[in-house]
Order: C-alpha cells, then structure tokens, then sequence
C-alpha cells in the first residue's frame, strides 16, 4: 500500500485545494492529510484563518479522497514521516526549486519517500479569495 501526505491550511477551502487533493489521491492508496493549526498559521503567516481549525479539519475529512486528516502543529516534515511513514509526499508545484523544499529532498531520499510537485491551480487561492472579499 502506497501512503501519501500532504499539508496545508484549507482555509475557505477552493477548487485548488480539491484538486490537490484529487491529484494526491490519484497517486496513493491511502491519503494523510495535515492541516494546520491555527497556532502554526499565525506564527507562519501572521494571520488568523477565517475558518477555525476544527471547522477546517472537519471539511478536509469530509472529501472523499481524504483517508485522514491530522494537526500539522509544526513544519517538521520528517517528525511527520517518524510518525505516519508515508511514501509520498504532495505539495504544489510553485514549491519546486525553493531552497525549502531542495531541502526536503535531500532529507527524504535516503529513507525512499518521493517529493511529487502537483500543477498549482492558476488563478486561486486563499490570499486571491480575502482579496475579493475585501473589495465587496
């Protein structure tokens, strides 16, 4: 069995995250899902969701190609894999060659788990929806 993990905060989920999710799903048998903590949100990205973690989590469950889902509470990528083993790790395609995920690489493979880079769904996003919602 092919297990993967993906990341994320999914907040005011959008048709982006669906088909990352839908494009992950495609490549493993089961999907592991983190989403972010509110806490983790606010440290990264000095800003509150919109949609509280519980709330997030539970619209992230509810997508039929999500397996689970669990609190990504820090960026620690390979704490995640200690704990889940996954084989395949998803993030968009805007990530590939950032210094970050570079890293990332060279720390996965010598344990055997793949980086897949999924196409970045052009024209939305979570900062692209708060935009239009302040212009209104």
């Amino acid at each position: 069995m092919v297990i993967g993990y993906t990341t994320g905060v999914y907040d005011m989920f959008h048709i982006g995250h669906l088909n990352l999710l839908k494009r992950a799903k495609e490549q493993c048998d089961y999907l592991i899902v983190g989403v972010s903590t509110d806490e983790l949100v606010y440290h990264d990205k000095n800003k509150k969701p919109i949609i509280a973690f519980p709330e997030r989590c539970a619209i992230v469950e509810a997508i039929r190609y999500v397996d689970q889902v669990v609190p990504q509470v820090d960026k620690n990528k390979f704490g995640a894999w200690e704990k889940y083993h996954f084989h395949k790790m998803f993030v968009g395609s805007d990530w590939k060659g950032s210094e970050a995920w570079n890293g990332f690489e060279r720390q996965f493979e010598p344990v055997g788990v793949e980086i897949v880079y999924l196409n970045y769904t052009d024209g939305i996003s979570s900062t692209i929806l708060r935009k239009k919602i302040q212009e209104r």
